[in-house]
């Protein structure tokens, strides 16, 4: 195991005091005086050129399936998250990063396969991600998964901000749901809004009509932990 440090607090060079280094350097340069360490979950590759991925401590010099597979095995949140990909929209990525640092059990992309991952920073290769062409093939696909492993399906929560939409200051979320989030812009689809068990919106008291779809996502994720999480 690595030993407990603020890797990435380090300054890279006392003429840039406000320039951080991310990450680690090679085993043997920041850990001379320890052993290299042995495992399958290690990458030699990392090992000998250094770490400087946007990764937890814990998880220096880690393989990316191991990564993963510890997240599965320490056990992932019970909600899932859903977003319309119509648009090409260029939070999807940032949806996709925040559902990593939550430890969302799943990532829906609808739509189009292919879609922006500038902002998930490669957090994708971390989740389990499933792709639906449409709003029904999504349905289609998480009922036929819950009854496979004998569940109900998960409740389908829509935020957005329409009529009928609840505060999300007093909604309740259930312990399995998927959170569904529409583009930037036009929001959900009608079709979307219509498979949805309920629909909440964030409130706000700005001028503005609506929140960065990104930044409704990790409003509504960190919302479901604090209710449902494992806080400390």
């Amino acid at each position: 195991m690595i030993p407990p440090s603020d890797f990435t607090q380090r300054v890279i060079a006392a003429g840039d005091p406000g320039l951080r280094e991310v990450g680690v350097g090679p085993w043997e340069e920041e850990h001379s005086d320890l052993p290299r360490p042995e495992g399958a979950e290690y990458d030699e590759e990392l090992l000998n050129e250094g770490d400087r991925r946007n990764v937890m401590d814990r998880y220096r010099y880690w393989t990316v399936e191991a990564i993963k597979n510890d997240l599965d095995k320490q056990g992932r949140y019970g909600f899932e998250v859903a977003v319309e990909n119509w648009t090409h929209d260029f939070n999807i990525g940032s949806i996709v990063r925040t559902a990593n640092a939550f430890t969302a059990r799943a990532v829906h992309i609808l739509g189009p396969k292919k879609w922006n991952r500038k902002g998930s920073l490669m957090t994708e290769l971390y989740q389990h991600v499933y792709h639906h062409a449409s709003v029904d093939e999504f349905l289609e696909n998480v009922s036929r998964q819950a009854q496979e492993k004998n569940e109900l399906r998960p409740r389908i929560i829509a935020l957005d901000i329409v009529p009928g939409a609840v505060p999300i200051e007093t909604y309740d979320f259930p312990e399995r749901c998927i959170m569904l989030f529409g583009a930037e812009g036009p929001g959900l689809t009608q079709k979307a809004l219509d498979l949805a068990d309920d629909v909440v919106y964030i409130s706000q008291t700005g001028s503005v009509r609506s929140l960065n779809a990104g930044a409704a996502a990790a409003v509504a994720m960190h919302t479901w932990v604090m209710q449902h999480g494992k806080i400390g």
